[in-house]
């Protein structure tokens, strides 16, 4: 800490040395540091005075001069670190240092906020700095809500020296981009630097959700809604069980039997039973391990999911594999088509493919290990500008949720007297919901603020820090807005949070109860927590199940009083260390899935892009038809497997007139010679009814590219249905990942042989249709 505190005061001393600069002279220094950049210097030595400048031109267009915690913060994010800095503590203008330094050397700069409207919010205000200095900022999210993704200028935005946008934004464009059939459609040519705020909620709390961008239908089931019912007449505990964490369903020998019984069938798992098998293990997963209102939301009968760490609806997100449509028939909602993934890549390996990526949290330190061992990233905690004065107060334990919820509305009544604001964090819609219609009934005024009222979220958080202010709101971390106290609010004790229950890791609790006592002001914490919360019920040992029905049972036992043996609060931290521990492990798996799929998308990445750029391409094309050939010729099996080889992929009119083929089919070396003397006859026919060479090279292009993309779409469908079939296996003492690899390198090479077949296939069977204005139209079979 003591070297970047040195360095920080230099650049602030620096800083006030260019106030006496002229506005042109300070808008100067970005040409004088471009040359040197030119001229060889490096980032490092430019520095004090690039982080002086943007200091100084802060203070004239924005009036803020940063902090020397926010010169220190900035000069660990350039270094490509985690810099935790608490709420209130200016994360957005210590980026300004590192994104002005970084932008110097042209695009591939990102800052990466948590939602759109904090990167339209900061890109307008924010980036009111950039341009003044003579960079250029993007916006890479629509402008409002109401654009189409469509209406986005691609090539501008990714060509500014700096781009705010979201981590889903940026994922999905780069995975487009790398559908592209030419390179103009390409716009993404450099992932230089990032700096991601709430770098905790994007590369830890949603590691395990992929981006996947969904292409062509499934055949569409009707198996759903017939699963929905034959779950229903299975009992848990006979027909199924569910593991102690709550995050595994699986069917008993029982269950399989009286499914068989119900179904009128022999043998569901054998092959032919097998997709019926798959939606009944899916329709269990539904039923029994997703929960309306915490889970996902039903809004005019459509399953929308919601966001673990903010609360916020998921719209056009849906879990693979066909759970989101069992969901659906659970909820008896209208089934949405089951579709297959074209691309797919999670944000751990989308943020790897930058040179360097650094971040801003509130709270990184209790996840400092996993960061440096799954990103290299080391974690720093930057100094508050003042004192943290809020009081953290021990947690309430109490064995009853009913007792827990009594106690908590209690304090709440309590506190407002004292007249200051209070924030009251629940885990889920209807418990937010619940604690709403109890403050009603007992005649207080509140704010809700969950997924059915996101709309309004600016508004109920800039109120939340008036006095009497109370907002019951569903998960506040990642929300990225601070709640700013009123100065009598200040004066009555500032903000009270109470959280109704502990969260998955200490880390979310910590982010909660930073939402009070922000740049030195005063507030108070407190957790409200029982027996029964989910995080208990899930994770603590099975005595404290035990004493809970002991108790309960007991009518001289008093559940209105708080559990006062700290056995109980350590319980708590115990059940929330297991549950963290299941998270990473979870996180650890997902990594290891997709190193797996991202050697295969490289592979295919790489590969489009060098014939997209390819000026040759006869030899490619001549290499996959051969390859196609000999695998072919390798598994022959009779005279009639060659006939419809020819019909499906060279010839649809091929007569074999004198009968040779016929007679000398058997003989690979003459099969081989014979096909290929087809297939050369074949390429000339098709080459005639093309006007010039520009053209036909096009068509090549396009033949070649669609057959990688139809067979990869298949690819990325099979490894997301093969991560769910072996993610199950480990009940049966299996090694997930090490299965996974196996069938996935199978998988693929069964793909690449697919691919020189369809690049024959459509090659010499494509229908060619010349337009009106010249254009061709190819129409593959």
């Amino acid at each position: 800490m003591h070297k970047y505190q040195t360095l920080a005061k230099k650049i602030k001393n620096r800083a006030r040395e260019l106030q006496n600069l002229t506005d042109q002279e300070l808008k100067n220094q970005t040409v004088q540091f471009r040359n040197q950049i030119k001229h060889g210097s490096r980032l490092d030595d430019l520095l004090i005075e690039a982080y002086a400048t943007v200091c100084e031109a802060d203070r004239r267009v924005l009036g803020l001069s940063p902090y020397l915690t926010q010169i220190i913060g900035a000069l660990v994010l350039h270094e490509g670190n985690i810099a935790e800095m608490k709420t209130g503590e200016g994360k957005t203008l210590t980026a300004t240092m590192p994104l002005y330094l970084h932008g110097l050397i042209g695009n591939g700069v990102f800052l990466i906020t948590a939602n759109p409207y904090l990167a339209r919010r900061d890109a307008e205000e924010i980036g009111k700095v950039y341009r003044w200095l003579g960079l250029t900022v993007g916006l890479g999210v629509t402008k409002d809500d109401d654009e189409d993704d469509e209406e986005r200028d691609l090539a501008k935005i990714y060509a500014s020296d700096i781009v705010y946008t979201t981590h889903s934004s940026l994922g999905f464009d780069y995975l487009f981009d790398n559908l592209a059939t030419t390179p103009d459609e390409q716009y993404i040519h450099n992932l230089d630097f990032a700096i991601i705020d709430e770098i905790d909620s994007i590369l830890l709390d949603q590691a395990q959700t992929p981006l996947i961008v969904s292409g062509a239908p499934n055949v569409k089931s009707n198996l759903y809604a017939l699963s929905e019912l034959m779950i229903h007449q299975l009992q848990e505990h006979v027909d199924f069980e569910k593991s102690t964490d709550g995050k595994s369903v699986w069917l008993t020998e029982d269950g399989l039997t009286h499914l068989e019984t119900y179904a009128g069938i022999d043998d569901l798992l054998s092959e032919e039973h097998h997709n019926l098998y798959r939606h009944l293990v899916i329709a269990l997963k539904a039923n029994y391990l997703f929960t309306k209102d915490r889970d996902y939301v039903v809004e005019n009968h459509e399953v929308i999911l919601l966001d673990k760490m903010n609360g916020r609806k998921l719209p056009g997100t849906k879990l693979q594999a066909g759970l989101h449509q069992a969901i659906e028939a659970k909820e008896h909602a209208k089934i949405s088509e089951e579709t297959k993934g074209m691309a797919s890549i999670t944000y751990q390996n989308l943020f790897k493919l930058f040179q360097r990526i650094s971040g801003m949290t509130g709270t990184a330190l209790t996840d400092a290990d996993e960061f440096r061992d799954t990103y290299h990233l080391d974690t720093i905690v930057i100094p508050t500008n003042r004192k943290v004065i809020r009081k953290d107060h021990p947690d309430q334990v109490y064995v009853t949720n009913q007792a827990k919820i009594e106690a908590s509305l209690a304090k709440v009544i309590e506190i407002s007297r004292a007249h200051r604001p209070i924030l009251i964090e629940t885990g889920s819609v209807s418990m937010s919901e619940l604690y709403s219609r109890l403050l009603l009934a007992k005649g207080y005024a509140h704010n809700i603020l969950n997924a059915t009222s996101a709309a309004k979220e600016n508004r109920i958080i800039k109120e939340a820090g008036n006095c009497d202010s109370i907002t019951v709101a569903t998960a506040m971390a990642g929300r990225g807005t601070d709640i700013k106290l009123s100065p009598q609010a200040k004066q009555n004790g500032g903000l009270y949070v109470i959280g109704t229950e502990r969260m998955s890791s200490a880390r979310i609790d910590n982010q909660l109860r930073g939402r009070a006592g922000r740049q030195g002001e005063p507030g108070d914490s407190m957790f409200f927590v029982s027996l029964e919360d989910k995080i208990v019920t899930e994770n603590a040992p099975k005595w404290v199940k035990k004493f809970r029905k002991r108790v309960t049972a007991d009518p001289n036992f008093d559940l209105s009083q708080p559990l006062a043996s700290l056995r109980f609060k350590h319980v708590v931290d115990r059940a929330q260390g297991v549950q963290k521990n299941s998270e990473v492990s979870g996180r650890q798996q997902t990594l290891a899935f997709d190193e797996v799929a991202k050697v295969q998308r490289n592979y295919l990445y790489q590969l489009r892009n060098r014939i997209m750029r390819s000026e040759d391409l006869d030899q490619i094309l001549k290499t996959a038809i051969r390859l196609a050939v000999l695998d072919f010729v390798d598994q022959v099996t009779s005279y009639t497997d060659v006939i419809d080889f020819i019909y499906n992929n060279i010839d649809y009119f091929f007569v074999d007139e004198a009968g040779e083929l016929e007679t000398n089919w058997h003989n690979p070396r003459f099969l081989t010679e014979y096909l290929m003397k087809l297939i050369q006859h074949r390429q000339t026919e098709v080459a005639q009814q093309f006007a010039n060479e520009d053209q036909l090279a096009y068509y090549k292009r396009l033949v070649i590219l669609k057959s990688l993309d139809l067979m990869w779409i298949e690819q990325v469908d099979a490894l997301q249905q093969l991560k769910e079939v072996v993610s199950n296996r480990n009940w049966g003492q299996h090694k997930p990942v090490y299965e996974y690899q196996d069938e996935a390198q199978r998988s693929f090479k069964t793909m690449k042989r697919e691919i020189y077949r369809l690049i024959l296939k459509n090659s010499l069977l494509s229908e060619i249709v010349y337009q009106d204005d010249g254009t061709i139209k190819v129409i593959f079979v």
